[in-house]
């Protein structure tokens, strides 16, 4: 019993004395630089929708078939009976609307969005996108967008003429 003991005890210290020699590990390296947890990624976040109170600048509708039936279909699910008229407005515009949802991510955080025209809108300034669901991959709505589309450009009028950039 007393060589068993003493044959542990010696390997402990062995293990113990090995230890000590090693190289320390580097105490710099903290455990979210070295690892990642599997299944944890952005999301990719999809949506079609339309921005309107364009200044003339929206899709000609004659020429962009979707944004005159995603108007129609906009205008009947609130009432507005479009089957007799004829519409022909330029301050529409379909768009397609891009986000990443951060790993993480709670209910109600504010994430960026980017819009780009689908039909032949020349620009977006000034117009609001309507409510647009945005899904994932996996066909879930996992956010939702609305508001004033903001625009890198500029606007200049004068007597002479007009100037738009953007």
């Amino acid at each position: 019993m007393a060589r068993h003991a003493a044959a542990t005890m010696l390997s402990v210290f062995a293990i113990l004395f090995i230890g000590a020699q090693m190289p320390a590990a580097n105490a710099a390296s903290r455990i979210k630089d070295i690892a990642d947890f599997e299944g944890v990624r952005e999301n990719m976040l999809v949506g079609y929708g339309l921005v309107v109170g364009l200044n003339g600048t929206g899709d000609s509708l004659s020429n962009s078939a979707f944004t005159k039936q995603s108007l129609i279909g906009m205008l009947e699910r609130l009432g507005v009976n479009t089957r007799d008229d004829t519409l022909n407005t330029k301050n529409v515009a379909a768009v397609i609307v891009t986000a990443t949802l951060p790993p993480f991510s709670r209910q109600g955080t504010r994430i960026d969005v980017s819009t780009a025209a689908l039909g032949d809108a020349k620009s977006l300034l000034g117009g609001t996108l309507l409510v647009t669901p945005l899904v994932g991959a996996d066909g879930e709505v996992y956010a939702v967008s609305q508001g004033p589309v903001a625009v890198s450009g500029f606007t200049a009028e004068g007597k002479a003429g007009t100037v738009t950039k953007g």
